[in-house]
């Protein structure tokens, strides 16, 4: 890798992951305020959704110790990259929007989920290439 591309990343990355951290606080700020204003299972709900996305290293525990330092093992890569694209919880979020049913703890629970993929995201931590590593 070049001298200039690696000048011109290094602060792109940083813009990109401080984006990424302000987009956090902003959905967990979010969170937290439905929950403060619908109730405790509101709350709840965003806070289940923070952790579930990172419950899909679960499906192939079992394969786990075989696995390189920092490899998800294979089986588990589609579960956890198609919880970690915030595409997914944003379609949700425009459904809501314009849908007949408002049920806030949904909502909040969708705040939650992308709270964690943009926690994510300014950690470092991105979808995953087929054999389980961290995409570059």
């Amino acid at each position: 890798m070049s001298t200039a591309t690696t000048s011109t990343s290094s602060p792109l990355r940083l813009v990109r992951r401080t984006a990424w951290l302000a987009a956090a606080l902003f959905w967990s700020a979010f969170a937290v305020l439905e929950g403060v204003n619908h109730g405790w299972l509101t709350g709840v709900a965003a806070l289940a959704l923070l952790v579930a996305p990172d419950l899909t290293f679960l499906v192939a525990a079992d394969e786990a110790p075989r696995m390189a330092k920092g490899q998800l093992p294979p089986r588990a890569v589609p579960y956890y990259n198609a919880l970690h694209r915030a595409s997914v919880p944003l379609a949700l979020m425009v459904d809501y929007a314009v849908g007949p049913v408002a049920w806030p703890p949904f909502f909040a629970a969708l705040c939650g989920w992308l709270a964690h993929i943009s926690y994510d995201r300014a950690f470092g931590y991105g979808l995953r290439t087929k054999e389980g590593f961290q995409r570059g």
